[in-house]
């Protein structure tokens, strides 16, 4: 039987994209195999820092054909000026990504620039532009835990899980930085944000040496390195507010093709006639490994705390099926099938991605799929009739014609950009003068006007005529045209209503990232770890792909 996809209708839900799990084909996990596969190797270039924690580092890392250099700056930062807000001007750690290995002069040069962030100017040498702050929980702790020849303490270690969290990392054109365009045909670089992952792994490594480095400056010879069982544990945290929600909607075919390889992945897996014992141990290993680690995922959101809920009710019960004799026929499509009758749909998503992991032949491939040559050179079809557009407008938009868009609450929010720091914000339309400023990222209203629009129109009329007398509608034709060829290119949800939780957008964004440990701290911001777990340099060669599940 062939393998079938779920339809949009499901998979594009709000609250199920916000309830979305990394999987084999996260992009951090993607660059973490090509990294080993090709054995790219990580060099130390320069550790320029002194005993206050500033100066200057070099990371490079060298494949069979490039290298690729993260250039770090740290700063003596005073503890009143560390903040998550994508509005501070100073912070402990900035860096940029170098095309190949910096010379002196361009270490010069970034050092001039890396620090001041949007304020400063980098070139089409770096290929991404970030910054972190030190965890004010954890980074002391260890340095004088390590400092006197101790080991810092297990549990803070385990319940905080980073000692630096990033509050942006910029890529693709950004402040100068290097275009996509530019280096998009590299195989290391051509998946989604492979360079930005890159950067954010390399970051792990420089703050675990960082953290040495100021123990041993402080303790001489009485300091002890970090165990690396406690490094592996560290990964880099991230605060990830409004500016990552409209990506998604901005971007549908390259969303699309996300959710698309995800999918097939796993349609292919749930159409599997067989499933051997290993691989349903496999599962059931997993399961058991998060049954254990859900408890410290830290969160004080109510919505979060019941999702976690739900997920630590759920996992118990994945287990005791996976236990039980297995059907003889498509195991995995009757796991899931009983999981969408039984299971919160925070359970749903997680068994999803977990059904995948026996099967890297299968799923790893599809990596090749997610990137988008497509959507930048996509042309409205002038020719295309009016019934035509109606009957994608009623096939794709059937839930967005169901609204009532006169009401107050279905048009309670404005997404429009801030002047100081060209950063996407969202407002209350009815109590903020913003709606001039709006930005078109509502999908489903402008559908729903396009519609209406058409009552003017005959059916055999084409769609250039009503563009040549209302030009508005043009944005909505358009991705009505890419919704008929690529079916899960749109939220199917109202993205400007007043019960609207963009943190379900950042997750489902983050998920294919590969975060974890998901922590709103509102509805509009939320913090999340990266590289938990991961190999460092290192290890890379011996590392298993399932280290995003701690043993």
């Amino acid at each position: 039987m062939d393998a079938e996809l779920r339809p949009p209708g499901v998979v594009m839900r709000l609250s199920r994209l916000g309830s979305s799990h990394q999987c084999r084909l996260s992009f951090m996990r993607q660059l973490l195999r090509r990294l080993a596969a090709e054995e790219w190797r990580v060099e130390r270039r320069a550790f320029d820092i002194d005993d206050r924690g500033v100066g200057h580092a070099v990371y490079a890392a060298v494949g069979p054909a490039r290298s690729y250099s993260l250039v770090a700056f740290a700063h003596d930062l005073p503890d009143h000026l560390r903040s998550d807000r994508v509005i501070a001007e100073e912070w402990d750690a900035t860096f940029a990504l170098y095309d190949g290995v910096p010379t002196d002069a361009d270490i010069e040069r970034l050092r001039a620039n890396v620090p001041l962030q949007e304020a400063g100017r980098v070139g089409g040498s770096e290929l991404s532009l970030s910054r972190a702050n030190r965890s004010v929980r954890l980074w002391n702790h260890v340095v004088e835990r390590l400092s006197e020849g101790k080991q810092p303490d297990a549990a803070k270690i385990e319940r905080v899980g980073y000692l630096m969290r990033t509050t942006a990392v910029y890529g693709s054109g950004k402040f100068g930085a290097a275009d996509r365009e530019r280096v998009k045909d590299r195989p290391e670089l051509a998946g989604p944000f492979q360079a930005e992952m890159l950067s954010v792994w390399l970051t792990r490594t420089f703050v675990r040496d960082l953290v040495n480095h100021l123990a041993a400056a402080a303790g001489g010879r009485n300091a002890a390195p970090l165990d690396p069982r406690f490094a592996r544990m560290l990964g880099i945290g991230n605060s990830t507010g409004l500016g990552m929600a409209p990506f998604i909607v901005n971007h549908p075919v390259l969303f699309n093709n996300w959710i698309m390889a995800r999918e097939e992945a796993l349609a292919r897996v749930r159409a599997l006639p067989r499933a051997s014992a290993d691989e349903v141990a496999l599962v059931r290993d997993l399961v058991d490994r998060l049954s254990r680690d859900i408890a410290h995922w830290p969160t004080d959101h109510p919505a979060q705390m019941e999702k976690n809920r739900s997920l630590a009710e759920d996992l118990p019960l994945i287990s005791e099926r996976l236990a039980a004799d297995s059907p003889e026929e498509r195991p995995w499509d009757a796991l899931c099938a009983w999981a969408e009758e039984r299971l919160s749909e925070e359970g749903q998503e997680l068994l999803n991605s977990l059904v995948m992991e026996p099967y890297p032949s299968l799923v790893d491939g599809l990596a090749d799929r997610m990137s988008d040559d497509v959507e930048a050179g996509f042309r409205v079809d002038g020719s295309m009739t009016v019934a035509a557009l109606r009957d994608i407008l009623r096939r794709n938009y059937d839930w967005a014609l169901k609204i009532d868009w006169s009401a107050p609450e279905s048009v309670a929010r404005a997404w429009y950009v801030s002047e100081e720091k060209l950063e996407p914000r969202l407002g209350e339309r009815h109590e903020e003068d913003i709606a001039e400023f709006e930005q078109p990222l509502a999908p489903g209203r402008d559908a729903a006007r396009l519609f209406t629009a058409l009552d003017a129109l005959k059916d055999g009329d084409p769609v250039a005529s009503l563009l040549r007398a209302a030009p508005e509608h043009r944005l909505a034709v358009r991705r009505a045209q890419i919704a008929a060829i690529a079916p899960y290119a749109e939220i199917r949800d109202n993205t400007i209503s007043a019960d609207l939780l963009p943190i379900d957008m950042l997750r489902a964004k983050l998920s294919f990232f590969g975060a974890t440990r998901f922590d709103p701290r509102s509805d509009r911001w939320v913090r999340i770890n990266m590289y938990r777990n991961a190999p460092y340099p290192e290890d890379l060669e011996t590392a298993r792909d399932d280290w995003v599940y701690p043993a």
